[in-house]
């Protein structure tokens, strides 16, 4: 058994991993789209969105600067054909990593139907409470359906 001298002794095995971030900008932030409705949105949404909305549920966010320039896309999670799951932790680091000042968040409803679940109102709020402690403004939460379609949280006034 170790004596506890040699125990109380720092060891580098014992240091916490460093997670190290790099930024990679390839274009200038004239160049950003910028977002003042969510019908220009849900237009850069659609264009990024992958193929099979009209199968498997998704969740994607738009990062945004101060000015509500897009700083890009990002795809958090692919789902079954009802939900999917997603993960805060994942959503916000790459948000910081973005240097993002607000977020557009969206998903999508393979069964065509609008109206925001329960799940989607709880989602909505626990996000809106973390981009608070972050200082990341929450734009809007936008649900898509195939084709054509949304429902904004920010326009319908449950944001």
């Amino acid at each position: 058994m170790k004596n506890l001298k040699e125990l109380s002794q720092p060891k580098r095995s014992w240091l916490v991993a460093e997670v190290k971030i790099s930024y990679h900008n390839k274009s200038k932030a004239s160049d950003y789209p910028k977002i003042n409705t969510s019908t220009e949105a849900e237009l850069i949404l659609r264009k990024n969105w992958s193929d099979d909305m009209e199968l498997l549920e998704e969740f994607n966010a738009l990062f945004l600067n101060r000015a509500n320039g897009v700083k890009g896309f990002f795809h958090l999670s692919r789902g079954g054909v009802s939900n999917t799951y997603v993960d805060l932790k994942i959503l916000f680091s790459a948000g910081l990593k973005a240097l993002a000042s607000g977020i557009i968040l969206a998903h999508n409803h393979p069964s065509r139907n609008l109206k925001p679940s329960k799940a989607d109102l709880d989602l909505t709020k626990k996000v809106l409470e973390a981009g608070k402690l972050l200082d990341i403004q929450i734009i809007d939460h936008l649900i898509l359906i195939p084709n054509s379609g949304y429902y904004s949280f920010a326009d319908e006034g449950t944001l």
